[in-house]
Order: C-alpha cells, then structure tokens, then sequence
C-alpha cells in the first residue's frame, strides 16, 4: 500500500501569529515537504492545481520537475490535474515529459477543480463540465497508446496525423487516477477505463464515500477489469498530530477555524465526528485509518493533507517525522496483515511494464 501526503498549496495566513508567506516562502515549502516526504520513508507526494489566489500552484508538472531532481525514489503525483480545462495534448506531452526525467516515478489524478470561474478563464463552460471530462480524457488515452492520431471532437479542434512528443517512457503511459468528491459520472469513468478511483475523503460523511467508491467497484467489475475487491481505490484525509490529543486539538483550532475551505462552519468537533478529519495523537490516527477499510475495502493509496489553513512550514515538518515514525510503519504492517493476497497493490510504472512485457511474451508464445 502507498502512503503519502498532498497539498492544495493554498497561500493563507498563519492566524496565531499573523503572518502571510509569499509566494516564493510557500512554493519553496512545497518542495521542502516533499524532501522531507521521501526522507521519513512516504511513497507519494502529490500537488494540486489551482489558477486562482490563494492557491499557488498553477503549474504542477513544473513543481514536480523540480522536486523530481531532488528525490531518488519519491512517486510524484497529482491531486488534481485540470481535465476540464487543459488541453488533452498538452497533458499529454507534459506529464510524458515529466515521465522521462522521473525515471517513471509519475501518476497524475484528473479531476475538474473546485473553482466554477476557471473555465471561462480558459475558453470552457462549466456547465459542460462532465462531457469534458469524457471526451478530453478519451483523447488523453489515445495521444498516449496511438503514434498517430486523427480524432475529430466537440471542444476543440480537430487532430490530424498528430504524434504527442515525447512518448510515455517505454511505451507505458502513467497510471491515471480519476479523482471526485461528490460525481458519480466520475467513478463511472474510472471503472469503465480500469483505471484508479480517488475519494477525496475530507469534507463528506464516511456514508458518501461508502457509497462512491461502492460504486466505482461495482461497475469496474461489471465492465470486466476483475472482481470488485480487486479495484483501484486511493483515499485522502486530514490529519495533525501531538503525543497528546488535547495539545493536538488546542492547537490545531485556530487553523481549522480560519480555514478558506471550511473555516467558519462547524465545530472542530463536530467535523471530526463527521467527516474523517483527526486530530489527535499518532494511535487515533492510526486506528482511524484503518476503520477507512470497513467500509471502502482494502485500498492502494493513503494521501494525507498536512500544510493547509496557513499551517507553519515548521509544524508541517513535525507532522511528517510523526507520520514516518510512527504511524505509516504500523499502518504499512496491519494493511498488509488483512489484504488478501490477490488483491493488487497500486500500479506504478515498473509493474504496468512488467505486465505489457509479460502479456506480450504470452502473445508471442501463442503465435
């Protein structure tokens, strides 16, 4: 199972001390975070994408470029990467960019954002927003797997004998996750390509995820990709630590209450009995991870959200030596204890190689 952290890379003030980073200062903790991410032993560090204050990152294959000649073994993902209002090309050739100088340490999870206003910023309405999403990510596919494509679409211009440079490195696209808060359109796709199911798992009641990713794993199974058990499904959280749970929540509250998201709503309190937000000690979040799997299944991918509200880079800091420490380690061990045997773990791009290999050999001996 992957364990991770991702950011929505929101630029908010510190509300204890009153202070607002920079840009520079909040970028620059991004990759510092990362670092760190790989030194304590996480699999996965994953940006968002954003074109509105107060989020800052508005180009995520850059950011991922930089932190992928600092890192050695770290998976660079996305958190959301814009389907809607990106061009299908060039995703296409960024992220297969991005491929090569990480050595294949890339995934990337589509999504549509959470910002109504980026789509005419970029030419789209968002009232078309699911259409776009299919047909934007039908193109994806075929610029990765098809040399040569001629493709005729409703929301941009036509492609004529167009090849998409560079080439996924050794021919194997990176794994697509397919991110959603509240769309079952969205799980629906997931499950008719095969590919991973992402939910969000912050803001809804775990009932809402039940039923999503319920979904997702019906259909998959329906369309033929293997039994329902055997679906791709990753999970995000919230999550701020203190050996003491008092000392967690005492501190956290001010951050939870001036939060841009949901700042100024709920409790803390009742937010944490509602949603999967914890806030606590190490072994409440441990055993509140692990109920995530009595009712979503066993799953491949755990990202935690650490630096948001204006959170210090220094107290992010902190949470990731207490995740490396331990929480991941005891988690990696309990998930790995009750996942059965044939159900697979997440993909990455030596394991989806060694299956085209092997399907290819298989053909070979056929013949």
């Amino acid at each position: 199972m992957q364990f991770g952290i991702f950011t929505v890379g929101d630029l908010t003030p510190d509300p204890t001390a009153r202070v607002e980073p920079s840009e520079f200062d909040r970028i620059h903790a991004m990759v510092t975070l990362a670092r760190k991410a790989e030194e304590v032993g996480l699999d996965v560090f994953a940006t968002g994408e954003h074109h509105n204050p107060p989020f800052v990152p508005s180009s995520p294959t850059t950011l991922l470029g930089f932190i992928a000649a600092q890192t050695s073994r770290l998976l660079l993902s996305t958190s959301t990467t814009l389907i809607t209002t990106n061009d299908p090309v060039k995703i296409a050739e960024d992220y297969a960019m991005l491929q090569h100088l990480a050595g294949g340490r890339v995934d990337l999870m589509l999504g549509r954002g959470n910002t109504g206003p980026v789509y005419p910023w970029f030419g789209q309405d968002i009232r078309n927003g699911i259409a776009l999403t299919v047909e934007n990510y039908a193109l994806l596919r075929r610029l990765w797997r098809e040399d040569v494509v001629d493709w005729e679409g409703k929301f941009r211009t036509p492609l004529q004998g167009f090849t998409s440079t560079p080439r996924p490195l050794d021919g194997v696209p990176p794994f697509v996750w397919h991110g959603s808060i509240r769309s079952p359109e969205i799980a629906e796709l997931a499950a008719y390509y095969g590919d991973g199911f992402f939910a969000n798992h912050i803001f809804w009641p775990k009932e809402h995820t039940e039923r999503m990713v319920g979904l997702y794993r019906r259909r998959f199974e329906s369309y033929g990709h293997g039994r329902a058990d055997q679906a791709i499904v990753g999970l995000g959280g919230q999550v701020f630590m203190r050996k003491n749970s008092q000392d967690a929540i005492a501190e956290f509250r001010p951050y939870f209450d001036n939060a841009p998201v949901y700042g100024h709503g709920p409790s803390l309190e009742d937010f944490m009995a509602q949603t999967p937000l914890t806030v606590g000690s190490p072994q409440q979040v441990i055993d509140r991870t692990l109920s995530f799997r009595e009712y979503v299944g066993d799953y491949q991918r755990q990202l935690f959200l650490l630096d948001h509200a204006g959170l210090p880079l220094k107290a992010a800091l902190e949470q990731l030596d207490l995740l490396g420490e331990e929480v991941v380690p005891v988690l990696r061990k309990e998930f790995a204890a009750l996942r059965p045997a044939d159900v697979p773990e997440a993909p990455t791009h030596r394991s989806l190689k060694a299956a085209r290999d092997a399907e290819a050999g298989t053909e070979l001996v056929s013949r």
